[in-house]
C-alpha cells in the first residue's frame, strides 16, 4: 500500500503483515544459520572448494569451472547471511517499538526466542486466555508491520528480488 496524501504512519497492506509473518517464522531458523556461517565460514569455504558441490552449479553444463564455481557458491553464502542479517536486525528493532508491553513480550517470547505456540500459551497463564495471547501476537504482528513500512523495510526488500 503506498503512502497516502496527507499521511503520516502508513498502514502496512495484508501482503506486508504476510510477509512480516513469513519472517518472524523463520526467525530463529535465520539466526541459527548466520551463527552456523558465522563459526564454520573458514570451513564451508574448504568444503566448497574440494568438495563436489562446486564440480557443477547447473547439471547441464558438460564441463564446469570447479574454482570459479566454488566462488559463485561462496558468494551466494555471503549473500544469504547479509540477507539473514538485515531481516533479523530490522525485525528486533521492529519488535523493539511495540508499545504495548503484553504484546511485545508475547511476540519476543513466540518468535525471537522461538518458543512454540503452546509453550508461549502456557508462559502468559497468569489471567490471560488463549484467545487473548493470540491476539497479542496478531496486533504484535501487524504493528511490527507497519514500523517495516514506515522504515522502507518492504521498499528495500522488494527491490533486492
Amino acid at each position: 500500500m503506498a503512502w497516502g496524501q496527507g499521511e503520516l504512519f502508513a498502514k502496512a497492506s495484508k501482503q506486508e503483515i504476510q510477509r512480516t509473518k513469513f519472517l518472524l517464522d523463520k526467525y530463529t531458523d535465520m539466526v541459527s544459520l548466520m551463527r552456523d556461517f558465522e563459526q564454520f565460514e573458514q570451513d564451508m569455504q574448504q568444503i566448497t572448494i574440494e568438495g563436489e558441490a562446486a564440480r557443477r552449479i547447473d547439471q547441464t553444463d558438460l564441463h564446469a569451472d570447479k574454482t570459479a564455481n566454488a566462488t559463485i557458491l561462496i558468494e551466494k553464502q555471503r549473500w544469504v547471511y547479509k540477507r539473514y542479517q538485515f531481516y533479523t536486525n530490522q525485525l528486533r528493532r521492529a519488535c523493539a517499538l511495540i508499545k504495548e508491553n503484553e504484546t511485545k513480550q508475547a511476540i519476543d517470547y513466540r518468535y525471537i526466542q522461538g518458543y512454540s505456540h503452546k509453550e508461549t500459551l502456557l508462559f502468559f497463564r497468569h489471567g490471560l486466555s488463549s484467545s487473548t495471547i493470540r491476539r497479542r501476537l496478531l496486533e504484535g504482528t501487524e504493528s511490527m508491520a507497519n514500523t517495516l513500512k514506515l522504515m522502507g523495510f518492504f521498499e528495500q526488500d522488494n527491490a533486492e528480488f
